[in-house]
C-alpha cells in the first residue's frame, strides 16, 4: 500500500495567503507557519513600520500591504489594489481585531462600533471583495480568528464578545453559501495564549492568571504557533472536507472545570 504523502497533504506550496493583522501577535504566528508550509504570505494591517519589521522577519516568502479595516468604505478600493499588485490570492486569514474594554454601563454605541467594524464589517466587506477571484477560480479558504468569547461570558468587553460571537455564525452562513462552489470557510477559536499582551493583562492580577490557568484542562497556556499551524491546517489540502467550523484551540478551556 502506497502511503499518502503527507507534505502534500499539508503544505501549502503555491499558495498565496492574506493574513489582516500579520505584523504581530497571533497575525504574525499565523503567518510565519503558513510561509513555513510554503505559501507566499501577505502580511496586511494599518502600521507599515510593524510590518515591515514583520516581513523582515519573516524572510522572501513575505510582503506587506496597508489596510485599515477599520475605514470599511475603503475596504473595497485597498483590496482591489492589492489584487492588482500581489496577484490572485488563495487563502484569506481575516485576523486583525481590537477592543474596547469598559463596564457596559458606561460604554456606548460608538465603542460598540469601533470594535464591530474592524472584527465584522471591515473582515466582511475584504471577504467581499477577494472572494470573487476565488469564486472564478471554483477554489478558496478564508478563516476568521473567533474567541474564547464566541462560547463563553467575559466582563467588560461586550462589543468584542458580540463581534467574535457573530464570527461563528457568519462561518456557518458563508460556508452554506459558497462550499458547493469551492470555497470553504472556517474558523479558529484561540484560547488563552501566551503573548505579551496576555502577559500584560495578568502581570498585576495573579488570581485572574490562576483562574484562567484553573479552567485549562492542560494547566498550560496556548503559544502563538498553536494557532498558526491550526491555520494551516483549515487551508491544507488535508482540511478539503472540513467547511463551516469553528477549531476551539484552547487545551481544553472552553469546556474546563
Amino acid at each position: 500500500m502506497t502511503l499518502p504523502n503527507w507534505s502534500q497533504a499539508f503544505g501549502l506550496a503555491g499558495k498565496t495567503a492574506l493574513v489582516t493583522g500579520g505584523g504581530s501577535g497571533l497575525g504574525l504566528a499565523i503567518a510565519r507557519c503558513m510561509a513555513s508550509a510554503g505559501a507566499r504570505v501577505i502580511l496586511a494591517g494599518r502600521r507599515r513600520d510593524v510590518l515591515d519589521a514583520a516581513v523582515a522577519d519573516i524572510g522572501d516568502m513575505a510582503v506587506a500591504e496597508t489596510i485599515d479595516l477599520a475605514d470599511v468604505d475603503s475596504v473595497a478600493a485597498t483590496a482591489a489594489g492589492i489584487l492588482e499588485r500581489q496577484g490572485p490570492i488563495d487563502i484569506l486569514v481575516n485576523n486583525a481585531g481590537n477592543t474596547v474594554k469598559k463596564p457596559f454601563e458606561q460604554s456606548t454605541m460608538a465603542d460598540f462600533d469601533q470594535v464591530f467594524d474592524v472584527h465584522v464589517r471591515g473582515a466582511l466587506e475584504l471577504t467581499r471583495a477577494l472572494l470573487g477571484p476565488q469564486l472564478e477560480r471554483g477554489t478558496g479558504s478564508v478563516i476568521f480568528t473567533a474567541s474564547m468569547t464566541s462560547f463563553i461570558g467575559q466582563p467588560m468587553v461586550l462589543g468584542y464578545t458580540a463581534s467574535k460571537t457573530a464570527i461563528t455564525g457568519i462561518v456557518r452562513g458563508l460556508s452554506a453559501e459558497f462550499a458547493g462552489r469551492g470555497i470553504r470557510v472556517n474558523a479558529v477559536a484561540p484560547g488563552w495564549i501566551d503573548t505579551d499582551l496576555f502577559r500584560a493583562a495578568t502581570a498585576a492580577d495573579p488570581a485572574r492568571k490562576a483562574k484562567i490557568l484553573g479552567r485549562i484542562q492542560t494547566n498550560t497556556l496556548g503559544q502563538p504557533d498553536d494557532i498558526g499551524w491550526a491555520c494551516v491546517y483549515l487551508a491544507s489540502p488535508a482540511a478539503a472536507y472540513v467547511t463551516g467550523q469553528t477549531l476551539v484551540v484552547d487545551g481544553g478551556g472552553v469546556i474546563g472545570f
